[in-house]
């Protein structure tokens, strides 16, 4: 079993550091672990390094730091504009995007969006999609974190002006499978709510130089569709 992630604004410069806060809590007494046993701390932006926990604490841990490395950030980026979806169905795609890979979620408010993201509730319900990609990215051992963009309810005008690279659309002829791909860049994918894209939305996306593709004769949940779509991309990228 690989060593657990923790997380810190900032590596530390010497060979011992204190994990405390949250992640200290989390690796003390969730985590259980204790000394002589292997973690790693990484910055989210691509640091990281090997350390043995050399003492436990209440809600901390003392490590000593080993080998460091640096991961350079994906190139083509691949971002997922999500249509917000009801119930936990959102979450849910978050989590599963970030561990497969996604770099970017934009939370997009489609005009079949059952549940709708205004004012407070808005901010809540993005900040829920930061902490669910942030444990995620934990659980996947990433180097980098994934970022939640845009405002809460991203508009279809805004979506279009990020010039999406596709959209999922069951109708579509062309397969993502066999799609060209950027070089270099971003990869941005469209997934619709719920309900779907509807034809104005879709004809919106495509005018702002969007293609529409499928991926197999199967019509996915929107929590799942982007899951679906990640993977292809990422076997194509070489990411897999």
């Amino acid at each position: 079993m690989s060593a657990p992630l923790f997380l810190v604004d900032v590596l530390p410069d010497g060979d011992s550091f204190t994990l405390t806060g949250p992640e200290g809590h989390h690796a003390a007494t969730v985590q259980r672990l204790r000394a002589g046993e292997a973690l790693i701390l990484a910055d989210g932006r691509g640091a990281s390094a090997a350390a043995e926990v050399t003492a436990v604490g209440r809600g901390s841990v003392e490590v000593i730091l080993g080998e460091r490395a640096y991961a350079s950030p994906p190139d083509p980026r691949l971002v997922v504009v999500q249509g917000i979806a009801k119930g936990d169905r959102g979450e849910l795609a978050v989590q599963a995007m970030t561990e497969i890979g996604v770099d970017e979620i934009v939370p997009w408010a489609a005009a079949r969006s059952v549940a709708q993201w205004r004012g407070d509730r808005g901010v809540k319900a993005r900040d829920k999609w930061v902490s669910t990609a942030r444990e995620a990215a934990k659980q996947a051992r990433r180097a980098w974190l994934p970022t939640v963009g845009g405002d809460p309810d991203c508009s279809t005008k805004q979506v279009a002006a990020r010039l999406p690279t596709f959209v999922l659309h069951e109708e579509a002829t062309e397969r993502l499978t066999t799609a060209t791909l950027p070089a270099t860049g971003e990869i941005v994918l469209v997934v619709g709510p719920e309900g779907g894209i509807t034809d104005a939305e879709l004809q919106t996306f495509v005018e702002a130089g969007a293609r529409a593709v499928r991926l197999g004769t199967e019509v996915l949940r929107t929590s799942t569709a982007g899951v679906a779509a990640l993977s292809v991309l990422s076997a194509r990228l070489d990411r897999w």
